[in-house]
């Protein structure tokens, strides 16, 4: 807080009131706006994160606390506790971003993964489709990962590669091991009081809505997908959507008709992004 102006003011009562209207409104910087705190859950209750509330998306480079966003996506690895509770203190939610399809040779458990668990290439240097169907082995892994969330004190957890049925993974998958195994990482969030989303995976959103407690979403209006997220909204979820390509204003009305929580950022997901709000505010 700025220390108030010196300068002597006749009149005790007079000064009084002066100090006290100047402690009120001197701060450093300007409380967020309403839509960009995240009301905290009820006791006992994990959180539920709303439609259009803003959020931020940083997964690369040092983490910049400084965005005026309800709801921080962040590495569950790289982001530390202090951090964590840090943006609590300023009134954030923060979600656990944690690969749970597929295995990432750089990570610090990497080595605790059976090597009959790993299959193809995902696309990403480093990374590899995990056979899902194997719930037994995995369960152990995903639940301590889910461990390390709720310890640094994430609000929840957001699982990526929730789709591998259907991609080429050298294994034979099918949405059934899918659905089974996506309902294995929802409970495992779940029973640690954490809220969990479902990472793309479209044509399994009606199976898996009630589920999970929000999406998130690459590419949907790219791809002409986004009316597929309805069913999140409908059901009072938030949608957290990015778009990579193209310029913001070419989708975002879309977005704000279907009251997602839409995000413009560069692939390598660092603090850069442009927000789509609510149609009753402007673009930032």
């Amino acid at each position: 807080m700025t220390r108030p102006p010196h300068g002597a003011v006749r009149g005790g009562r007079v000064l009084s009131l002066l100090l006290l209207f100047l402690l009120a409104a001197c701060t450093t910087e300007a409380p967020p706006e309403p839509r960009d705190v995240a009301p905290a859950p009820a006791p006992g209750q994990r959180w539920q994160p709303r439609p259009s509330v803003s959020w931020q998306w940083q997964l690369t480079g040092k983490l910049d606390t400084s965005v005026k966003a309800a709801v921080y996506d962040v590495d569950g690895f790289t982001t530390t506790k202090a951090q964590v509770d840090a943006l609590k203190k300023a009134g954030r939610r923060t979600i656990c971003y944690v690969s749970t399809g597929a295995w990432e040779e750089f990570r610090p458990d990497a080595g605790a993964f059976p090597k009959a668990l790993l299959g193809a290439g995902n696309g990403w240097e480093g990374e590899r489709w995990l056979d899902v169907r194997r719930l037994a082995e995995l369960e152990p892994l995903m639940a301590k990962r889910f461990d390390m969330c709720r310890e640094k004190g994430f609000d929840a957890v957001e699982p990526d590669n929730m789709d591998g049925y259907r991609n080429t993974t050298g294994f034979p998958l099918t949405a059934e091991d899918q659905l089974a195994y996506n309902r294995l990482i929802a409970k495992l969030a779940h029973d640690r009081g954490m809220a969990v989303g479902l990472k793309n995976d479209l044509d399994q959103i009606p199976q898996l809505v009630g589920d999970f407690d929000f999406a998130v979403n690459e590419q949907c209006a790219e791809y002409e997908e986004c009316e597929r997220l309805t069913p999140f909204v409908a059901a009072g979820k938030a949608v957290f959507h990015v778009e990579y390509e193209g310029r913001i204003g070419q989708w975002c009305g879309q977005s704000q008709e279907l009251r997602l929580s839409s995000l413009q950022k560069k692939y390598d997901l660092d603090a850069w992004r442009q927000y789509c709000p609510p149609a009753d505010r402007g673009i930032r």
